[in-house]
């Protein structure tokens, strides 16, 4: 995070990514919310800058597993079923949840957060739809949607860690509007698995 003038704006800049491509975020007073936007807009036209909306970025994150904020992440749920336990500092003598995040890594977890493509017809997954495996109720969708650079119905979701020790074998379905749809676990993001193009 660097302390920089945009213009006439003063603005903390982070070379953070909510979507796994490229960013940065952008930390200003409210006051100067139109100026800086005026400002974004008019020296971006050079490089085809334009607006995009929520369920754009939702799917772009989507595509890349990365969860969000009261979706995903939620104190209902521990770091390591989160995947977020490479932030968290063991060692640290103490932090709020400590207990339960040290019972967490050395149990295991009771459930993981992945990612399944869906074989959608004409509705894809918004959120509280339930994750079936060999019929019966696993696990349920956090965040879903259509991707549009793999051209597919994604979800993220919870289901039993001990469905993926086991190999995740077994038919996933995840059912989308009262109809079962078939559904495969991503075993990496499908846009830039590697993670170059936030790193470029």
């Amino acid at each position: 995070i660097r302390e920089m003038d945009l213009g006439l704006v003063p603005a903390l800049v982070g070379r953070v990514t909510f979507t796994g491509d490229l960013g940065y975020e952008i930390w200003i007073k409210p006051e100067y919310q139109r100026l800086l936007f005026d400002t974004l807009m008019e020296e971006g036209k050079e490089l085809g800058i334009r607006l995009f909306g929520g369920r754009a970025l939702n799917s772009m994150r989507i595509e890349k597993s990365f969860g969000s904020w009261a979706t995903e992440y939620r104190p209902i749920y521990g770091p390591v079923e989160a995947g977020m336990d490479r932030f968290v500092s063991y060692t640290k003598n103490d932090f709020i949840g400590r207990d339960a995040a040290m019972k967490e890594k050395e149990d295991g977890p009771e459930r993981k957060l992945v990612t399944f493509t869906i074989d959608a017809l004409d509705a894809d997954v918004i959120g509280d739809e339930p994750v079936w495996h060999d019929g019966d109720v696993v696990g349920w969708i956090t965040s879903g949607g259509y991707a549009h650079n793999a051209s597919k119905s994604v979800a993220i979701g919870y289901i039993p860690a001990k469905l993926l020790e086991d190999g995740a074998n077994g038919k996933f379905e995840i059912e989308v509007l009262g109809e079962m749809r078939p559904a495969a676990l991503q075993p990496e993001p499908l846009f830039d698995p590697e993670a170059k193009r936030m790193r470029s």
